[in-house]
Parts: structure tokens; C-alpha cells; sequence
């Protein structure tokens, strides 16, 4: 699949995840991208310049995952102007022996075939519980 429209690098990008393709990876994000995952994880933040998008934000779930166990699917996705709303689901095994399933939501927005800016949106919740089993999610006492 080729082209700069905005739903077809969207396309791309997911389908070159699922296939473990960096090159394409690596081609599909314009230098100066941001992606912002929300909450409070240790991947909570806004996530500035290709690179450390790729080595540092997606890169860094390599070591929880178990090598190969990594299923990507798109389930849909909508697309209006330079936006793109991408739904996908992400399965793996983690080395914590638990089942990271998650559904997720990338609002992404592509510039000149790049893909300038992502916003995801996922169960954080199941995230913690099964990427960072150890982070401590408790609300402290007398939170409301």
C-alpha cells in the first residue's frame, strides 16, 4: 500500500507494527512527531521527536513482552482531512506471565504523508495491571 493520504500512512504504520517492519516504521513519522499517552503509567507523557517515539516509547515495550507473542489488528478506521481515527487491538504475552489484550484509539493527525501527532487512548488500567505489574495503581488514603 502506497500514498500520502492521511488514512493510508495510518494504515500503513499499524499493518507495518503487526508486521514488525521498522523501516516502514521508522518512514511513517515526520521527524518533529509527538505522541501523547495519557494517565499515570511510566509511558505517561507526551513523547517528543521520531526517535524517541520509536526507540524509547515503542521500543521500551519490547522488554515486557515476549519475544514473537506480539498480535496487532486494525479494526477500523475513520478519517477526515489531515485526522485520522485509528481503532486497533494489541495482544501479547509479558514476561510477567500475564496477557496484555487491550483495545485502543489513536487520534492521529498526518502532514505531508507523516504522521505529525498521536493521541492514544487505552485501558490504562489493564495496562499497569499487566505491563507494569509492580507499579503500585493504589489511591492513597483519604483520596476521593
Amino acid at each position: 500500500m502506497t500514498g500520502t493520504d492521511p488514512r493510508t500512512v495510518v494504515i500503513r504504520y499499524v499493518e507495518a507494527v503487526r508486521d514488525g517492519d521498522a523501516d516502514v516504521i521508522h518512514d511513517s513519522f515526520a521527524e518533529d512527531a509527538t505522541w501523547h499517552y495519557p494517565g499515570d503509567l511510566p509511558i505517561s507523557k507526551v513523547w517528543h521527536d521520531r526517535d524517541a517515539i520509536i526507540n524509547d516509547f515503542l521500543g521500551g515495550m519490547g522488554p515486557i513482552l515476549v519475544p514473537g507473542s506480539l498480535e496487532v489488528e486494525l479494526v477500523s478506521t475513520i478519517a477526515e482531512g489531515d485526522r485520522v481515527v485509528a481503532e486497533w487491538t494489541s495482544r501479547a504475552k509479558t514476561v510477567h506471565g500475564g496477557t496484555y489484550d487491550n483495545r485502543c484509539i489513536g487520534i492521529y493527525t498526518v502532514r505531508h504523508g507523516k504522521i505529525a501527532s498521536v493521541i492514544e487512548y487505552a485501558d490504562t488500567q489493564h495496562v499497569a495491571a499487566t505491563l507494569f505489574p509492580d507499579l503500585d495503581t493504589r489511591r492513597p488514603a483519604g483520596a476521593e
